[in-house]
């Protein structure tokens, strides 16, 4: 999949955002090696910490249907205004589950899009071998 389209998928996803206390709504697309696509959509919540982002409610929907870090080929993100970037926390998660190498494509709804990938978000991540 060209990663424009994956880009429309992740615009697509950001139309089921639960948002109505920033009004920023943000949409996510996790693509896969066999060609699946895995759709996510930041949920708030009144008390701010409980909120999900999109990008972490893609993964983890593709992590409960049983997909595995290796399978992960690349992520795409969506929102209005500038291409927008994941926050620290979907950063750090992103990290442990998606090869640094994994690209990460960065984009608004005009599908203006920039490429990084999981190791550029993220230097220096804090791993598993870190906990032990």
């Amino acid at each position: 999949m060209e990663p424009i389209e994956l880009m429309r998928k992740a615009r697509e996803a950001r139309s089921l955002s639960h948002s109505p206390y920033s009004g920023f709504a943000v949409g996510a697309a996790l693509l896969c090696k066999d060609g699946s696509v895995y759709l996510g959509a930041n949920v708030e919540n009144a008390s701010y910490p409980l909120s999900m982002c999109a990008e972490r409610n893609a993964l983890y929907h593709a992590l409960m249907e049983g997909r595995k870090k290796e399978e992960f080929l690349a992520l795409a993100v969506c929102a209005k205004g500038r291409p927008v970037s994941p926050c620290g926390a979907c950063r750090q998660v992103l990290s442990e589950f998606l090869p640094p190498e994994t690209p990460v494509f960065l984009g608004n709804l005009e599908l203006e899009m920039k490429e990084t990938s999981v190791g550029e978000l993220l230097p220096y991540a804090f791993e598993e071998k870190d906990v032990r």
